[in-house]
């Protein structure tokens, strides 16, 4: 089944969708920007390695989450779906607040697996992109609303260097403390007089960080999303191990799992790397973080042209060579331009492998079997991203920045081993991946 026409509604359906994404990544930015240094401020004494397990452990909620969210949209759709799940945004955020009040480092390991079923959803937002449009717009589509992510790239870090002190000042207000003192226990109000340095630090990044996920609950009811087609689920599905048996879906998501595992090995190792290493500002590692997002999300407004214009194949190669570049950079040392060209880098190299796995990844399933090949595909790429960041802070922590990097490469050359041989073996790529014509569905499945 394919769809040439333009569905009803595409751009404005886009448009927001890709606001969606952008208040989404604005929480992420925000992660990014503070989780490695919270981790690392309420780790406890000789146990300073486990900084990035909180970050780590938030990948492995989305992992644990991904394949029950892509059920919960099956069962009652993506609008109700992408609602109930920003609720965990809101409540992973209080959470995490009340983590630093309380100072307990366990707790805040518990707020970021609450946070990753909001993040295990709001991946959904690119497949919801190809959904709502047409055959020929779906790759400039995904890269669109992937692309909502540059206001994020401004507006996360910042917010985080806008409150990262804020509750110090706040708490000084009777309204505001009695309100902490209500949510998180009178003893929040005291902490200042039984602790040293800031003991409030980033906790009213989290108190501005549980607002966001309530203004993207607005924007999705606004979204006119498809209903399903009957026919579509008329088809006979495949089974799990011939969906993930397909080299198409293989190399998406080898292309996916590599993306995202490089780029959060390099950057959640960065705030640590900056401050610890070689003695950074913290407002330095926020600027570098807003870079990398910048490079993160400001290609995707041409990643589906480019798809477009070169080939698929080409573009997830070029992703390659642009991480490739950034673990090379990262190597000749820890000055601010090392950091900021890293990180701007593995951010555009993240950019073509996401946009144009994704991409790949849609021409491997059947409308029926849609779910089934995203939540596996999410499962496997977040089950893997919470190891290379977990490995980030102990990597990190034990031989330092330069090996981080060094890290990066062979991850990279069997990546590239695979795009290659999907490009030149004949029959190896689905259709329409050499010559942009849509999917053809199997004959058994029609």
């Amino acid at each position: 089944m394919t769809q040439n026409a333009a569905p009803p509604h595409m751009k404005r359906n886009v448009g927001l969708l890709a606001t969606c994404q952008a208040l989404f990544n604005t929480s992420t930015g925000v992660m990014l920007a503070v989780t490695a240094l919270v981790g690392f401020k309420l780790a406890p004494d000789g146990y300073k390695w486990l900084a990035t397990t909180p970050h780590a452990v938030q990948w492995i909620g989305t992992a644990a989450f991904a394949i029950p969210v892509a059920m919960l949209m099956r069962r009652v759709g993506r609008r109700t779906a992408f609602l109930l799940c920003s609720l965990f945004g809101i409540a992973g955020a209080l959470v995490a607040a009340g983590a630093i009040f309380w100072q307990e480092f366990w707790v805040f390991l518990l707020s970021t697996i609450i946070f990753g079923g909001f993040t295990a959803a709001s991946q959904h937002f690119r497949f919801a992109a190809a959904e709502v449009a047409s055959d020929s717009f779906r790759s400039r589509s995904i890269s669109l609303v992937i692309g909502g992510g540059v206001v994020a790239a401004f507006l996360g870090p910042e917010i985080a260097k806008w409150t990262h002190t804020g509750a110090s000042d706040w708490i000084k207000n009777d309204l505001f403390a009695s309100v902490v003192g209500f949510i998180y226990g009178a003893d929040a109000v005291t902490l200042s007089s039984t602790s040293s340095g800031d003991p409030y630090q980033f906790s009213g990044t989290f108190l501005v960080m549980a607002l966001v996920p309530i203004v993207l609950m607005g924007i999705v009811a606004m979204v006119r999303f498809p209903p399903v087609e009957k026919a579509a689920f008329d088809a006979v599905p495949r089974s799990a191990r011939q969906l993930v048996g397909q080299p198409g879906f293989i190399v998406a998501v080898l292309c996916a799992v590599i993306g995202w595992g490089i780029m959060v090995l390099m950057m959640a190792a960065t705030p640590l790397a900056m401050t610890a290493e070689y003695g950074h500002m913290t407002e330095d590692a926020m600027f570098v973080t807003q870079w990398h997002m910048l490079g993160m999300f400001a290609p995707s407004f041409i990643t589906g042209s480019l798809i477009a214009r070169y080939g698929l194949l080409n573009i997830l190669l070029c992703g390659l060579v642009l991480s490739t570049g950034a673990a090379i950079t990262g190597m000749f040392g820890g000055a601010m331009h090392h950091f900021w060209l890293a990180n701007v880098l593995v951010g555009c190299g993240w950019n073509f492998l996401f946009v144009g796995g994704t991409a790949l990844l849609t021409h491997c399933y059947l409308p029926v079997e849609r779910e089934k090949a995203q939540g596996i595909n999410d499962f496997l790429v977040f089950g893997t991203v919470a190891l290379f960041s977990g490995a980030s802070g102990w990597i990190q922590t034990e031989f330092g920045w330069t090996t981080v990097c060094v890290v990066m490469i062979p991850f990279l050359a069997l990546v590239a081993g695979a795009v290659l041989w999907l490009k030149f073996t004949p029959g190896a790529a689905p259709d329409g991946v050499m010559d942009g014509t849509p999917t053809r569905i199997p004959a058994a499945a029609e």
